[in-house]
């Protein structure tokens, strides 16, 4: 969540900041600020709301000349979104800037401290105790900005990307991580700071990423010095080549990132399994699971911990691992999981899932299985982050930049990568036949000519959300493989269109839900040929007798569910554990057209950030 930008060198640092403020916004934010330092003075202006409103209120308030600066987008924990709380914040002197994403869990009791030596708050936030606790730092103890982040980082609780500079020596910006990502873009003479590398992608391609509890300084003319926040022990920075391009992160013709990201789906579906399937050699190559094989063979369990839509995929994985390799498998709400004290030994495997691999409780839960003695496994979408570093041998989905809020090819690439390892895992241990194994392999290999079918629905889709655009409640219902799907079809509508929706196992729909069902309760039914089928039917005449409206899934060529449904939406045929990759699909869809057509922000909801990176 939240998003930092900052620049020092030799252009102007304002067109940078701006540009990549709005590269940064998928992240989720409700205010945003910029800082220009000119030589002379800064030049601050702040304000709730999106960046466009920043950019109308900078430029017909302040000089945009300067090239130093730091640009921040908000989401909000402490304080409320004002033009006060926003970032970024002086220090008590005014010599001070920065900006932070995260939380200083500590911050009131420092508040409370500083107050009692003169300090005065404007704001409400932890950010503003922070700038103010480094001066009094730099003050007292007579030393320069960076040493003076390193002593009051030190005193500090919680978590922390910052950016600060100090406008007496305007030729430097100090930067640390504990928990929220960080990145630096090493140019020509010139340096750039984000929350990733989106924002400076067209200025270069070598990044340092810095580690928990590290910190740099950045300076003109200068090669960038890392430094560990609690010993000051000198680090040195691996400068990364980025694989990004500027076409990625555009919308490419496409109305919202969202829907490009649902198209999109063939082809990151492919990426994921590329050279790790070889159907026609029947082999699955991938070398996290090569390399660790023993332990996976040899494991009591799996356990899964994810948030969201990644703990979706999780679920449907669930199902893949205990069906195919015969593994119990356990799935667990990341932030749940540490603290209900879990019973955990050398012998569990932790299968940690997330997109941005920032994810706050995920990472929690991953150094809690990691002090209990568990081999843990990641699987995310975005190299070189806190989980792929963390973990001790991963998988990365290849899924490309997810810039829409809503995942939505995050979900199908991570049951691809989490199918695969079953697969692989099956194999070895010989709980599927050679015949039904070649077929998952084949079936998996035609996935993405499917999608690319399952797309076609697209008008069809479009039609009915103009039908339920208005609804106050919707219900999801699947079972077996599809019960995740409809879990995720309900958290997609839930979202972006802000509609209450549930997602139920079918065959729990009369334990309670159906008291809901009448004649303007729209009920979303996964209904495939291959599972529950027969049972899934008798569930959709349960909810047609009581007048409920019938919006049904159905594999391509059904004729039963077609009499019964008030809309049926053709998926095609493929295996049952493949299913979701399919299903899923129109769901995506219709949360999409109901969104827009309700005027929603389809690729920022409100109240949503992408990276979680807060408990």
């Amino acid at each position: 969540m939240c998003g930092i930008v900052g620049y020092i060198g030799h252009r102007d640092a304002y067109p940078v900041i701006i540009k990549g403020l709005q590269r940064l916004e998928y992240r989720g934010y409700d205010s945003a600020g910029v800082t220009l330092f000119d030589g002379e003075n800064i030049h601050l202006t702040k304000t709730k709301g999106k960046v466009e409103d920043l950019k109308n209120k900078v430029e017909s308030s302040i000089p945009t000349n300067g090239k130093l600066g730091l640009g921040h987008t908000r989401w909000a924990t402490h304080g409320v979104p004002n033009d006060v709380n926003s970032h970024p914040h002086y220090s008590n002197s005014g010599d001070l800037v920065i900006i932070h994403n995260g939380i200083i869990e500590n911050y009131e009791s420092i508040k409370q401290a500083l107050v009692k030596r003169g300090y005065t708050f404007e704001s409400d936030t932890d950010t503003e105790v922070l700038i103010n606790l480094i001066e009094e730092v730099k003050n007292k103890e007579g030393v320069k900005l960076g040493k003076a982040v390193q002593i009051a980082l030190n005193q500090v609780v919680g978590a922390y990307a910052i950016a600060v500079f100090d406008k007496n020596k305007p030729d430097e910006i100090v930067v640390a991580k504990l928990g929220s990502p960080l990145a630096i873009g090493i140019g020509e003479n010139e340096y750039f700071i984000a929350s990733d590398a989106s924002p400076f992608i067209e200025f270069t391609n070598n990044a340092v990423y810095l580690e928990d509890e590290e910190m740099a300084i950045v300076r003109i003319g200068k090669e960038i010095k890392l430094r560990k926040i609690k010993d000051d022990a000198i680090a040195y920075p691996n400068i990364l080549e980025l694989q990004l391009n500027l076409e990625e992160i555009e919308k490419g013709g496409y109305d919202h990132f969202m829907l490009k990201e649902i198209y999109e789906q063939p082809k990151a579906i492919q990426d994921t399994y590329r050279g790790r399937l070889l159907a026609d050699k029947g082999i699955i190559k991938m070398a996290g699971i090569d390399q660790n094989l023993e332990k996976f063979l040899n494991a009591n369990r799996i356990i899964i911990v994810a948030c969201g839509t990644s703990w979706h995929a999780g679920l449907v994985a669930e199902y893949i691992f205990e069906d195919m390799a015969r593994i119990p498998v356990e799935v667990e709400y990341a932030s749940e999981f540490r603290y209900r004290n879990p019973v955990i030994t050398e012998n569990d495997i932790l299968i940690a899932i997330s997109q941005s691999g920032e994810t706050a409780d995920t990472l929690a839960a991953i150094k809690l299985a990691k002090e209990k003695g568990a081999f843990v496994f990641g699987v995310c979408n975005v190299v070189g982050s806190s989980i792929a570093r963390e973990t001790h041998a991963g998988a990365y989905t290849h899924a490309g930049p997810e810039i829409g809020v809503a995942s939505t090819k995050a979900f199908t690439t991570q049951i691809t990568v989490l199918t695969l390892i079953a697969l692989k895992l099956a194999q070895e241990k010989g709980t599927l036949s050679q015949s039904k194994y070649q077929e998952y392999l084949a079936e998996l290999e035609a996935v993405p000519a499917k999608v690319e079918k399952a797309l076609l629905s697209n008008p069809l889709v479009e039609e009915i959300s103009e039908t339920y655009r208005d609804s106050a409640n919707c219900l999801y219902l699947g079972r077996g493989y599809n019960f995740p799907v409809a879990l995720e079809g309900a958290l997609k509508l839930k979202e972006i269109s802000y509609i209450h929706a549930e997602g139920y196992p079918a065959a729990e729909m009369k334990h309670g839900p159906i008291a809901l069902i009448d004649e303007q309760m729209p009920v979303v039914v996964i209904a495939t040929k291959k599972g529950h089928y027969e049972k899934v039917v008798s569930n959709i005449q349960e909810i047609k007798s009581r007048k409920g409206r019938i919006i049904a899934i159905v594999t391509e060529g059904d004729q039963t569910v077609k009499e019964l449904a008030d809309h049926v939406i053709e998926v095609p045929e493929t295996s049952e554990s493949l299913s979701p990759l399919l299903t899923t699909i129109p769901l995506q869809l219709l949360s999409y057209h109901i969104a827009v057509m309700r005027g929603c922000n389809v690729d920022q909801p409100r109240n949503l950030a992408k990276s979680v990176t807060v408990e």
